[in-house]
């Protein structure tokens, strides 16, 4: 019924039997202490390897990295031991797994960072943004974000040593490769957007100076894994976690064409998906396209015909589908088949147990 989304399709030299995405989402199961990838979270991948590609959730490359309770890491050798779990589970089912890297900047509370005041590009707080913490003494809940302080040169420099060391973890567990998290107002986000960025030397300002952060990262994530094992997730035109851009159009235009020169394996791209937001054009879509030459990735809300019809005009060569991937574990069957999708429980997204990870039905049962 849906016949573009199930050519194969070269991915670097990875050749993936359809063009069916799995991206990452935050589920907060890892074991603790110690943000441990655990069984749990294996089968929930393995049940999923029908997709494409599947593109691991976000894993912290630091302590100070973390942005919400339960999060996994892939900074300490537990951490990389649990996700060799995940990953023989995935590739035991015939599935492909990249993992997203991420570090959130600003987007935290000292309780997730051990104390540690949160880093960002600026000293700008992320303004009524909540996240998720559990100190261990009262009930887990939200709370509001704290004041970061501004990253000097000796930060930069060593984050973008943890984005290189977390790159090599993530080849040492068995992932297929490794996507950057430079999207929804996180790190990298920060120094990209305008109105997250009041720095004024060579990481801030003007537009080039402002990619420099991103073009860096992914020059150390090249050095590790090579060009065709990295991903970049960006989101243009989403205001999450409070960045905004003056004039997203040009900046991830501009964004898209340095990534290009670093020769990667595919952009991803996150739609603004919530109610009123800003419809990314076909015009942005075509400019994004003229100038990256590797595989792109769009998420949003997608349908089955809206994802087609995306192929078929040549913006996309893949699309990846969130929610409908948690709640259906054989989604590229019931794309197919043209079958009825289950619909997810709100409730049940984030913590807690099997219930709402590995539970959900196949169209056989």
């Amino acid at each position: 019924m849906f016949d573009s989304l199930f050519n194969s399709v070269q991915l670097g030299e990875l050749t993936l039997k359809n063009r069916i995405v799995m991206p990452p989402m935050t589920r907060s199961r890892a074991s603790q202490p110690g943000d441990i990838p655990n069984e749990m979270m294996a089968r929930y991948y393995a049940q999923r390897a029908s997709a494409g590609l599947i593109i691991a959730e976000g894993m912290q490359i630091s302590e100070l990295g973390k942005g919400y309770a339960w999060t996994p890491g892939i900074y300490s050798p537990e951490q990389v031991q649990g996700w060799k779990r995940i990953t023989k589970a995935v590739h035991d089912n015939d599935g492909c797994i990249f993992a997203q890297i991420w570090h959130v900047g600003r987007v935290t509370h000292f309780e997730n960072t051990n104390g540690q005041t949160p880093i960002s590009s600026s000293a700008l707080k992320a303004e009524n943004v909540r996240v998720f913490i559990d100190n261990g003494d009262s009930d887990p809940g939200f709370v509001e974000t704290v004041m970061p302080r501004a990253m000097n040169k000796q930060d930069i420099k060593t984050v973008i040593g943890e984005f290189k060391r977390a790159s090599q973890n993530a080849l040492d567990a068995g992932f297929d490769g490794v996507e950057l998290h430079a999207a929804n107002g996180y790190l990298v986000n920060q120094f990209i957007d305008s109105q997250a960025n009041n720095r004024s030397d060579e990481y801030g300002g003007s537009l080039d100076n402002r990619l420099r952060f991103l073009d860096e990262v992914v020059t150390a994530m090249v050095s590790v894994v090579g060009p065709q094992r990295v991903g970049v997730r960006l989101a243009p035109l989403t205001t999450l976690n409070g960045t905004v851009d003056d004039d997203p159009i040009e900046t991830y235009t501009a964004a898209a064409k340095l990534l290009n020169r670093h020769n990667i394996a595919y952009l991803h791209i996150a739609e603004a998906d919530w109610d009123d937001a800003p419809v990314m054009s076909k015009e942005f879509k075509q400019a994004i396209r003229d100038v990256f030459d590797g595989i792109i990735i769009y998420a949003g809300k997608y349908t089955a015909e809206r994802a087609q019809q995306n192929v078929l005009d040549g913006f996309a060569d893949m699309i990846a589908f969130g929610r409908p991937f948690i709640a259906n574990p054989d989604l590229p069957k019931r794309i197919a088949l043209g079958r009825a999708w289950n619909t997810h429980q709100p409730e049940t997204l984030f913590g807690g147990g099997v219930q709402g990870l590995t539970d959900y039905p196949y169209l056989e049962d």
